[in-house]
């Protein structure tokens, strides 16, 4: 579909070319050097100036004011000394997309799988506006995929035992002193926004690694009771962080049981 919105622009600009100056010329395309200037940059004012004796910030801007709506372009701007920038119509580039079969290479083998991983909020902090971004444009490559026939396999990966989430756990066991049962207070306490206190906590535990770099031992060892052969044995020692991964994890267990704490069946994933 690129390709042909780049041959429409061609087309257009080499018969208004024509019809204005007289002129045959061969139609070059450029890619902006930043996104922000749009899909594509024409760089003929710079031909065209050798041979009407014209600057090619003025050639451009005669272009641009007498070419005309071009089918699929929003807007052409003049750029520098007489580079014409291309804005396309991302609308009607997505909707071409999807109508024209003969621009895509189509469905694969049929044991072919597509696999789109999106959003993978990290369950360490609090949800934002960005994550929700994130949702919504992986939702909708996988909308256009399936629309274009291909089997495509959704993936949100919840890392609820990596490192984060072991800063938090140490945070509450080792910096707070909290109990597995007073975490488990605060997360059943509807006053107390857990999410924000484990991204507060978060951050006053990385702090404090910085302040006493010993203390990053704790993120050692509560990885370790994590990932250990105890951890799936169930056998906790009393001094352990682990109860404490398990109160934190456990709300999650609810909403998304594909989550390792419930694949290793911990206690209070059960």
């Amino acid at each position: 579909m690129f390709y042909t919105f780049e041959q429409s622009i061609q087309q257009a600009f080499s018969a208004h070319i024509a019809a204005r100056y007289g002129l045959d010329v061969s139609i070059t395309m450029e890619q902006p050097r930043q996104s922000d200037f749009g899909e594509l940059a024409v760089p003929v004012a710079f031909q065209l100036a050798r041979q009407l004796k014209q600057s090619p910030k003025k050639i451009a801007a005669e272009l641009v004011e007498d070419l005309g709506p071009i089918p699929g372009v929003t807007a052409m701007e003049i750029a520098g000394n007489g580079y014409i920038n291309i804005r396309f119509d991302r609308g009607a580039y997505a909707a071409a997309l999807l109508r024209d079969p003969s621009d895509a290479a189509g469905p694969g083998p049929a044991d072919e799988k597509i696999v789109v991983e999106h959003t993978n909020i990290n369950p360490n902090k609090a949800a934002h506006i960005g994550h929700l971004r994130n949702a919504v444009l992986g939702d909708t490559f996988v909308r256009m995929l399936r629309a274009r026939g291909h089997r495509v396999e959704v993936q949100n990966y919840i890392d609820n035992t990596g490192v984060q989430v072991a800063d938090v756990v140490a945070g509450f066991h080792f910096l707070e002193k909290q109990t597995p049962e007073q975490v488990a207070a605060l997360i059943a306490d509807p006053n107390v926004r857990f999410d924000y206190l484990c991204w507060e906590l978060y951050a006053r535990t990385s702090q404090h690694y910085i302040d006493v770099p010993e203390a990053k031992q704790w993120r050692v060892e509560t990885l370790h009771s994590i990932e250990s052969a105890l951890a799936r044995s169930r056998k906790w020692r009393t001094s352990s962080p682990m109860p404490l991964f398990n109160a934190i994890s456990r709300p999650c267990c609810v909403s998304a049981s594909n989550m390792t704490c419930c694949r290793a069946k911990a206690k209070s994933c059960t």
